[in-house]
């Protein structure tokens, strides 16, 4: 479990937001114009581009008469940490992440109406400061969108924990780094939150089952925060790509 120092005595945390409290998230589509579709996500100082490609034929090797083929590559730039060691693309975290990410982005991907077909998704966190997963998910979901692929909902991701005030529980909304490294529990849920369901949960350390429904119901309204945010900056870029076209067209 975290120590008490994770919050003060007015309740705040390390950084000064409130328990339930999102860091700051500024996103952007189409920041590249080789992919089919692309976005920048920062959430906190947790910074993440996202590219996508496809759908295409896929190899014959991958093809699925079922439906489209998710194809993720998640890496981590040299410098995206503190510890400046080389991260090369195909270690074991790298694969882990990977994996992770095509479960959460298929489940919201309508992969059915693409049969043998394979859209590639390429992550690259340029600086790392908790929840690199998180806003890697977020990242993707809106470079599938700009590339026009066509989603059941945005796909999100949050995290919570949960830390003592007093004698009482209180769980944390979207982790930082220094959090993570106290020690304590760290529970990743990536969801549909429009529809309520969830395609990846994962969990760093044990907990009691007394204070999992109040992390996770934390983790889903972080969840449903970011889908507010996500679709807000999707709105915003098409308005803005219709107002560029009729100049063009006038």
């Amino acid at each position: 479990m975290p120590g008490p120092d994770l919050l003060s005595s007015q309740g705040l945390r390390l950084d000064g937001r409130r328990p339930n409290e999102l860091r700051r998230i500024r996103c952007k589509l189409g920041v590249f114009t080789q992919p089919d579709g692309s976005a920048y996500l920062e959430q906190g100082n947790t910074k993440v581009l996202a590219a996508v490609y496809g759908p295409h034929q896929a190899a014959k090797s991958k093809m699925s008469t079922e439906g489209v083929v998710v194809n993720c590559q998640y890496s981590m730039a040299t410098f995206s940490t503190g510890e400046r060691k080389n991260r090369p693309r195909g270690d074991r975290k790298s694969q882990e992440m990977s994996l992770h990410l095509r479960q959460a982005l298929s489940s919201a991907i309508k992969t059915e109406l693409y049969p043998r077909s394979q859209i590639d998704i390429y992550i690259e966190v340029l600086q790392a400061d908790g929840a690199a997963f998180c806003a890697s998910v977020n990242a993707a979901t809106l470079a599938l969108i700009d590339a026009g692929v066509p989603l059941r909902a945005y796909a999100c991701a949050c995290t919570s924990s949960v830390a003592w005030r007093g004698s009482q529980p209180e769980p944390l909304l979207d982790v930082g780094h220094v959090e993570e490294a106290a020690g304590g529990v760290c529970l990743t849920v990536a969801a549909l939150p429009s529809t309520g369901s969830i395609a990846l949960l994962e969990m760093s350390h044990r907990l009691h089952m007394d204070y999992f429904e109040v992390v996770i119901s934390r983790a889903m309204q972080g969840c449903r925060d970011i889908e507010v945010i996500l679709d807000k900056a999707v709105r915003e870029h098409l308005a803005e790509g219709w107002t560029k076209q009729d100049i063009v067209t006038i």
